[in-house]
């Protein structure tokens, strides 16, 4: 199945399969994890972990239905494809945009993020000029080839990986040396995670609070299978990359946060600050925030990467199936849907211009990035209602299919129900609650912007008849 140029679709197939698993792990460690585990561990206690594994499984499931989806039909390029296909163009003209519009929106935070971080080092560097230098430069390698976004998103991966599994380490070391928390004067210990409250010590209220941080540090998860389309190989190496995604949740996620628990007790961390800086602080690292800020930088950077590459391919996507300019349809010497990607690179800069704006930039991040989670939770949902219906529509795929979702159209069932409940909850809380009013907004502007595109397209080929 191995080939260096798809003919039939002009992508290349040139991501290897140690592009393809650090994407799909890139794509499951959010930035979250690195600044935001502290507010999560203080809104629920030990039960965060809980939480990440709740969604983890959901999520694996809804990777599960993707899979399938996509490799019963090598022509399909992106779950826009199939959703197209199976659903009707409506759908597929919903899905696509949202998808990019939920990128863009996250790419703009990531430069406001990145110039953030840049001033940990450089304070007076001017605030256009990271973001400016990081668009120019990723923009830049993403029009070469897609190999080079795979190895750009294999290193980002890498350094989140090596991050991770050190502060893992030495929460162990710490536990098993008997460490005494100056701050709190506890020793670690595993019982944390159950003498101070319990379990649950802020009640199913604090568990559900941490639910809405805990789902935008997947968001990207389905980043796998944007990248499909141009993998070697497919049907060996996404169900691998898939597979993985457990083993990935559970030492990334709980193990990680776990071990913070364990060596400063649930109630003693600071959710205004990175318990990675703590963690590395309290062995006697001078410079663990800087080491943190770096890890930190390398992950906005990796998201950046990932919507950039993410939203050339799905423009193109739209572009083929005539619900985009099709002009997005055109892909450079080397394969890449260049003018996809500039264009969506040309609203990253909206980013740079947010940097001058008065009033507070990042609260207003809050409710867009309530937007963008939102937007994933809708794409997750019609990933699964396209498996449902090619489970009714093409039930001879299904049979033949080497990849096939556990659980069949009962798991799609009862993934839909656990994304609407996520839904309820983004209800709970005032900034997330705005999002949630404001989404309604987008996905009116998308149905006049069909009907118009739709009418127009219906004239052109009533023309073309006559």
């Amino acid at each position: 199945m191995s080939t260096n140029h798809d003919h039939q679709h002009g992508l290349q197939r040139n991501l290897k399969n140690r592009h393809l698993q650090l994407i799909a792990i890139g794509g499951a460690i959010g930035t979250g994890l690195f600044m935001g585990s502290g507010k999560t561990i203080h809104l629920a206690g030990p039960s965060v972990v809980l939480a990440y594994i709740v969604i983890g499984a959901f999520l694996f499931f809804i990777m599960r239905a993707m899979g399938e989806l996509l490799l019963s039909n090598l022509e399909y390029k992106s779950f826009t494809d199939f959703t197209h296909d199976l659903l009707g163009p409506a759908a597929g003209f919903f899905v696509g945009w949202t998808y990019w519009f939920c990128w863009v929106v996250i790419g703009m935070a990531d430069i406001i993020a990145i110039t953030g971080y840049t001033q940990f080092w450089w304070p007076d560097v001017p605030l256009w000029l990271p973001g400016l230098l990081c668009i120019v430069f990723m923009a830049g390698m993403n029009l070469l080839t897609v190999k080079l976004f795979g190895e750009m998103e294999f290193w980002f991966a890498l350094i989140k990986i090596v991050a991770i599994v050190a502060l893992i380490c030495v929460g162990g070391f710490l536990a098993l040396s008997g460490f005494v928390d100056p701050t709190s004067g506890e020793q670690a210990s595993i019982t944390h995670l159950w003498r101070h409250g319990g379990w649950f010590p802020n009640g199913i209220g604090g568990f559900f609070s941490a639910f809405q941080i805990a789902v935008f540090a997947f968001v990207g998860i389905e980043l796998v299978g944007t990248a499909a389309a141009e993998a070697e190989d497919p049907e060996t190496n996404l169900p691998k990359a898939i597979n993985r995604i457990p083993v990935r949740v559970i030492v990334f996620y709980v193990l990680a946060l776990g071990a913070i628990m364990v060596v400063t007790p649930w109630d003693v961390v600071d959710p205004a600050k990175s318990p990675f800086v703590n963690m590395f602080t309290l062995i006697g690292i001078p410079i663990a925030a800087g080491l943190v800020n770096l890890v930190v930088l390398t992950s906005a950077l990796s998201s950046a990467n990932g919507g950039m590459f993410s939203t050339g391919r799905m423009l193109y996507g739209l572009a083929e199936a005539e619900v985009a300019p099709s002009l997005f349809g055109h892909l450079n010497r080397n394969g890449v849907p260049a003018v996809g990607l500039l264009y969506s690179c040309a609203f990253l800069l909206v980013g740079v211009f947010l940097l001058y704006q008065e009033g507070n930039i990042m609260d207003m991040f809050t409710v867009v990035t309530t937007l963008s989670s939102i937007g994933f939770i809708f794409v997750w949902a019609i990933i699964l209602l396209a498996y449902i219906k090619y489970r009714q529509t093409r039930p001879q795929l299904h049979e033949r299919s080497i990849y096939k979702l556990p659980g069949g159209v009962a798991m799609a069932w009862v993934c839909l129900a656990f994304l609407a409940f996520v839904l309820v909850l983004f209800s709970r809380d005032e900034d997330t609650r705005l999002g949630l009013m404001c989404m309604p907004l987008w996905f009116a502007a998308c149905a006049v912007l069909y009907q118009l595109l739709y009418r127009k397209r219906q004239q052109e080929k009533l023309q073309g008849q006559e």
